[in-house]
């Protein structure tokens, strides 16, 4: 019997949200599916279209905000002051391990989570502490190079 991608991806992402202890609702199933879906960092605008408008931008707003709270998404601030939203390796309700480079394409302007990447330790003088580090690499992709 073959399996059935699309019902493998429900069942995972189901288990996702069942596993950070959040109700599983269309939109949430939603805005989960298409971050599995899509390999790179994702703008709250292009979610708004990916997702339809089934979904207002406030709701997409808050499961965003829930996501990130939760350890599902990471943020990752951008040159012009605003958000991409990628999705989180091994991260737990409000502690965030994702200490990899992020990867800015100047051709397709995609941003890439480099995961195999570390951010390197930073030494800082006394009397200061780094709660995160963000390392933003621009550069051209493989798909574009």
């Amino acid at each position: 019997m073959a399996s059935n991608p699309q019902k493998t991806t429900e069942l995972k992402i189901a288990e996702i949200l069942r596993r950070k202890n959040l109700s599983v609702t269309d939109s949430r199933k939603k805005i989960l599916s298409i971050f599995l879906s899509h390999p790179d960092a994702l703008a709250h605008g292009d979610i708004e279209k990916k997702a339809g408008e089934k979904f207002d931008r406030v709701t997409v707003y808050r499961t965003l905000q829930t996501f990130e709270e939760k350890g599902i998404l990471h943020s990752i601030p951008t040159a012009d002051n605003s958000v991409l939203y990628a999705l989180c390796k091994d991260c737990g309700d409000g502690h965030h391990h994702d200490d990899h480079v992020h990867f800015i394409c100047s051709q397709c302007q995609k941003t890439y989570c480099l995961d195999d990447v570390v951010s390197p330790q930073i030494g800082l003088p006394d009397g200061y502490r780094a709660e995160t580090v963000q390392v933003l690499i621009n550069g051209v992709c493989k798909h574009c190079a």
